[in-house]
């Protein structure tokens, strides 16, 4: 049945992604904020596709560290290309932080550019340094909400992974020049959709927004800090390892 249920989803999934961007590239003419908004809308149907033939419900604590509007820094586990679905369908008017290559991608970083996302060559130097620093800046001008997942890859949903996938330097850097507190999120998506897999896992995937790390911290105690709180929760929310994912289904 799992089976079953994940091709349905995928099927659903790319077939909904690609014509829906062909479709209505028209509106990347419009410019940024109706670009965003199809995108928001996008991936609001996403969520509701996953969880009735996913069989996958989403459950969110900590909403009230969210901003209503404004700018604001995230930073989130990454485990599963849904992070970087969600966050579109969280926030109000969100920004990534993502690989600049990701932006000449027909159609997907036709849509990433046209929304305002913030494209960072991870191979040059410190002038990728300064790009971001840039970007996110004029993000934050914008009022926007800026989502960086700070191990810059997807890493698996297994305990550890701060020692495999270590914190990039990019987080430290916009929490020092920003001036914004440093909103930690956990999750546990990558045990229901995981990374080149055709098959999802039915079951409650969970995204812990965390309360804020202060401002104030100098750069070491701030990088412990907040891979601390990120991968202690992170770790929570997976079972044990003698203990295979719940697939409540009752919802779906």
């Amino acid at each position: 049945m799992t089976w079953l249920r994940s091709a349905l989803f995928n099927l659903a999934f790319f077939l909904f992604t690609a014509l829906g961007t062909v479709l209505l590239s028209p509106v990347l003419l419009l410019g940024r904020g109706p670009t965003l908004a199809l995108i928001q809308w996008w991936a609001r149907q996403v969520i509701r596709l996953m969880r009735h033939l996913a069989g996958i419900e989403l459950r969110v604590t900590g909403r009230e560290h969210l901003p209503v509007s404004g700018p604001a820094l995230i930073a989130a586990k990454h485990q599963s290309a849904f992070d970087t679905i969600v966050w579109l369908a969280l926030l109000p008017r969100p920004a990534y932080v993502l690989k600049a290559e990701l932006l000449l991608i027909p159609f997907y970083g036709w849509f990433s550019r046209g929304a305002g996302m913030i494209g960072v060559d991870r191979g040059a130097g410190a002038a990728a340094m300064r790009s971001l620093l840039r970007g996110a800046a004029a993000a934050f001008e914008d009022g926007r909400q800026v989502v960086i997942f700070p191990q810059g890859t997807r890493v698996p949903a297994t305990p550890g992974t701060r020692a495999r996938h270590p914190y990039q330097p990019g987080v430290a850097a916009l929490y020092a020049r920003s001036g914004l507190p440093v909103i930690p999120v956990a999750t546990d998506s990558g045990r229901f959709w995981p990374r080149r897999s055709f098959r999802k896992r039915p079951g409650t995937l969970t995204v812990a927004i965390l309360p804020p790390i202060p401002l104030g911290l100098d750069r070491t105690r701030f990088e412990e800090e907040l891979a601390t709180t990120i991968e202690t929760a992170s770790d929570a929310l997976l079972p044990p390892v003698d203990n295979p994912v719940r697939t409540d289904v009752s919802r779906a």
